[in-house]
């Protein structure tokens, strides 16, 4: 796990050593452990090395071949990087390091692009060809680790985050409006743009080849992998996928063990979290474990069910963890804001401050942690979201449905009155558009209420989950720290996608029934009848932890806010979004925003997540167009 960033002169240009250097200093916190530069002519690659696996001077990166062909700039971990290298060992490879680093770079030099096909992980690296004159860069699968890029003129930039990109000469500090208009309808951006104009995010899933001389200003990437939900032809017994998602969810953990330090798990109090600790407890004895809770005194409603500790702490008894937790307050949003702002580069899904906080608690004891982060997504965790369009009269009617209910901070009647500040500029986006664009590449011959699902499991795995990891990513490599997602091991994720939606959903007979019209009328008796989701994988992990957690209602990670933000924090509210200096209001309308957000204030409607989403991108503007790396 590390950070890298490179240059590319296509125009033959000589790369400067300095603006390397400055890039890579702008992403030590990524890899504290070493740092390390590659140049050839025009092409200039670096590296912060987090050491994990192979702590020698062997695993030093950038990482060249024997005979000078290839060069690498990697980060991240391949599980099965083991068994590759025995494949190339057959093949006449040899080794000098220990390292799934070399691995990769031969794997590339013995069979090219498709090499990506074979890794069992989470990774973005770069690949230096000096014979063809050619960079390759790819990211793994799912997106766990983030690629980001930009063309200034005749170079190619790209790094793990954003700021590194920011320390070139060549780039400009300008938001991206039609990013803006897409976050302020999702809490998230879909499509590969981000809040800094032509700075673009690597797809997941892809790799690219840009040779020098390209004179294009823009990459094509190819897609060498996607999810693919859908009802088997020939589904098995209920037990039969029982046991295969058992010994699946068991080689997942053990594979994402290997390590040359300390690994510590997080323990939310939910079952995807306790489970994995469980399995890693048994080869790991005395695993360090991490919890992060609130205090609730000025809560209420359902937020009083936000501090699992009760349950964490009872899971590190059963199984013997070294447990730490911290207790987080309304003060403490307030302190970490600006940094969290840097770190982030831009606000995602949800309210993201508390994993910031639990990344720094097991920062200070482990190198590498392991999350749950995965299971909802792939085994039917929200069912009160899928189960709002279940009954379509076509794909488009599915898609008004469920993107109706994806607008998640300003609906669409409030848009223009929202961003008129910016309005002839952004007009023209069209945020349904981008929501169906999604499905671009699915076969949408949909006739069952299980295609919807499947669909709707599709989007949320391309879309809300890819937010996830970027958070994941971004909070704990600010600590120095690497996160492990055993449920988005390969072999695991080929499975699931191919279980039955019977066996993830257990009242969809019965919702289909349901009058649509319920689900906008009715929430909280809609969702008391669709309080179900992952059928399969609670019946597995009843193994492991006990049946209260196993069976309990979904909880997400989240800080009792919604109280907060008009109580102990609404004077910290209003000193940034009701000052006449704010930045915010170059790009929205200050009288439509605030008018919301007293709303919040007075109790008439819960716009917690529509004000973290203000008060992320007012620090953001601070840090990232007024500020400097």
């Amino acid at each position: 796990m590390c950070g890298i960033c490179g240059i590319f002169n296509m125009n033959g240009e000589p790369v400067s050593s300095v603006s390397l250097r400055r890039m890579t200093d702008a992403i030590a916190h990524r890899g504290p452990d070493g740092e390390g530069f590659y140049t050839d002519s025009f092409v200039g690659l670096g590296h912060r090395r987090l050491a994990i696996i192979d702590l020698t001077p062997a695993g030093h990166q950038p990482m060249v071949t024997r005979d000078g062909q290839f060069a690498i700039s990697y980060n991240g971990e391949v599980y099965n990087f083991q068994e590759i290298r025995a494949q190339l060992q057959s093949l006449g490879h040899q080794f000098n390091s220990r390292s799934d680093s070399e691995v990769i770079l031969y794997a590339y030099s013995q069979w090219g692009p498709k090499c990506v096909e074979r890794f069992n992980g989470m990774f973005a690296f770069a690949i230096w060809d000096k014979k063809r004159q050619e960079l390759f860069l790819a990211r793994d699968r799912y997106g766990i680790k983030p690629l980001y890029y930009i063309f200034a003129g005749s170079t190619l930039l790209f790094a793990s985050e954003q700021k590194a990109i920011l320390t070139h000469e060549a780039v400009s500090r300008d938001m991206d409006l039609e990013a803006l208009v897409e976050y302020f309808t999702f809490q998230n951006i879909f499509t590969d743009k981000t809040l800094l104009k032509r700075v673009k995010l690597f797809p997941p899933g892809s790799f690219a080849q840009i040779p020098l001389g390209t004179r294009s200003q823009t990459l094509s990437p190819t897609r060498y992998w996607d999810f693919n939900f859908c009802e088997p032809d020939n589904p098995t017994n209920e037990q039969e996928y029982i046991e295969e998602l058992d010994r699946l969810f068991r080689q997942a953990v053990n594979r994402q063990l290997i390590s040359d330090v300390d690994v510590g798990a997080y323990l939310s109090g939910g079952m995807d979290s306790g489970s994995i600790t469980a399995v890693a407890a048994k080869q790991l004895p005395y695993i360090k474990t991490f919890t992060c809770g609130f205090d609730l005194h000025s809560a209420s409603g359902l937020e009083l069910g936000f501090d699992e500790r009760e349950n964490s702490e009872f899971m590190s008894y059963l199984f013997k963890t070294e447990h730490y937790e911290m207790v987080l307050k309304a003060g403490d949003m307030e302190r970490v804001l600006p940094s969290l702002a840097w770190h982030m580069e831009e606000p995602r899904v949800g309210q993201s401050y508390p994993n910031y906080y639990v990344a720094q608690l097991a920062g200070k004891f482990v190198k590498v942690v392991l999350s749950g982060t995965g299971g909802d997504e792939l085994f039917g965790g929200y069912p009160w979201r899928y189960y709002r369009s279940v009954v379509n009269d076509s794909f488009e009617d599915y898609i008004d449905k469920y993107y109706l209910f994806w607008q998640r901070l300003i609906a669409n009647r409030s848009i223009q009155t929202v961003f008129k500040p910016v309005w002839p500029d952004v007009k023209h986006v069209w945020t349904r558009d981008i929501f169906r664009d999604v499905f671009q590449l699915r076969d949408l011959a949909l006739s069952r209420p299980e295609d919807y699902v499947n669909h709707s499991l599709y989007f949320e795995a391309k879309t809300f989950l890819h937010g996830l990891l970027i958070v994941e990513d971004k909070l704990s490599m600010a600590h120095s720290l690497e996160t492990r997602v055993p449920f988005l091991d390969n072999d695991l994720v080929d499975f699931a996608m191919k279980v039955p939606v019977e066996l993830k959903l257990g009242n969809l007979n019965r919702v289909v029934r349901l009058n649509e019209n319920e689900p906008g009328a009715k929430p909280q008796k809609y969702f008391q009848k669709t309080k179900d989701g992952k059928l399969l994988l609670r019946q597995v992990m009843s193994r492991y932890i006990p049946d209260e957690i196993t069976h309990g209602i979904k909880q997400g990670f989240s800080a009792p806010d919604a109280s907060w933000f008009k109580g102990d924090s609404i004077d910290y509210v209003r000193r940034y979004l009701f000052d006449r200096r704010a930045l915010i209001y170059d790009y929205l309308d200050r009288e439509a925003v605030q008018s919301l957000v007293e709303e919040h204030f007075q109790g008439k409607a819960n716009r917690r997540l529509f004000i973290w989403s203000l008060l992320s991108i007012e620090l953001w503007c601070k840090r990232f167009l007024e500020g400097s790396p």
